[in-house]
């Protein structure tokens, strides 16, 4: 029997109070590209094919209707965490950034095989992650 499984995750979203204060936080922080702002979100171009969805709290409580479908309603409150994939040589460049753009490093955790993450939050206290490659199959393999 064949599986069918997707190719990666095209995108995520984390629900914040003020989306122009959460995208110039990722904007200055990664570089990102601005897809698409409006008065409920902000997608961020993260890498190629992969997109940060910044929805203000409760703007997505309702169905939107567009012209091919509809969105069904979600939301997010509490501290949510999401993880970006770095370079495992660049982990020293992005605790130097992280200091120069004054974000406190909240952790550095070594993993079982070697991967690192550094853990800090964004402006509405979400639990970020950036680590370096491995972090799963290190910890898929640990009992």
């Amino acid at each position: 029997m064949n599986t069918l499984r997707p190719t990666h995750i095209a995108e995520t979203a984390l629900y914040v109070e003020d989306t122009d204060r959460a995208s110039a936080f990722f904007v200055r922080l990664f570089g990102a590209e601005v897809l698409r702002r409006d008065e409920r979100l902000c997608a961020l171009r993260i890498a190629e094919e992969e997109v940060l969805l910044l929805f203000r709290r409760g703007a997505s409580v309702q169905p939107t209707v567009l012209s091919g479908g509809t969105i069904p309603p979600h939301d997010g409150a509490g501290q949510l965490h999401v993880c970006f994939g770095i370079q495992s040589g660049d982990v020293d460049l992005w605790e130097t950034r992280l200091k120069e753009l004054g974000i406190d490093l909240e952790s550095r955790v070594q993993w079982p095989g070697g991967t690192v993450s550094l853990y800090f939050r964004d402006p509405d206290h979400h639990a970020i992650e950036l680590a370096t490659p491995g972090l799963w199959r290190s910890l898929a393999a640990t009992p």
